[in-house]
């Protein structure tokens, strides 16, 4: 019984992302909307910085917060 109920289930979830993207239309990215303003682009070190170094940077700050805050006491 386990065995056709994970069957169903499995063609329920196929069959739904299917037709999510058989119905979903295209992003027409090159169709420019109504008001309509984009910036100008990034550089490649603009990207790196935005996408790469920012997070890391965040993620080192929040590591070190993290150490130099834990009130918990240490085990030797």
């Amino acid at each position: 019984m386990d065995k056709k109920n994970a069957m169903r289930a499995g063609a329920v979830a196929a069959g739904t992302t299917l037709m999510m993207l058989l119905m979903s239309s295209p992003a027409l990215a090159l169709t420019r909307d109504d008001g309509d303003d984009p910036g100008p682009g990034l550089n490649v070190l603009e990207t790196l910085g935005l996408y790469v170094a920012a997070p890391i940077v965040l993620f080192l700050v929040i590591a070190g917060l993290t150490m130099v805050l834990d009130k918990s006491e240490k085990q030797a």
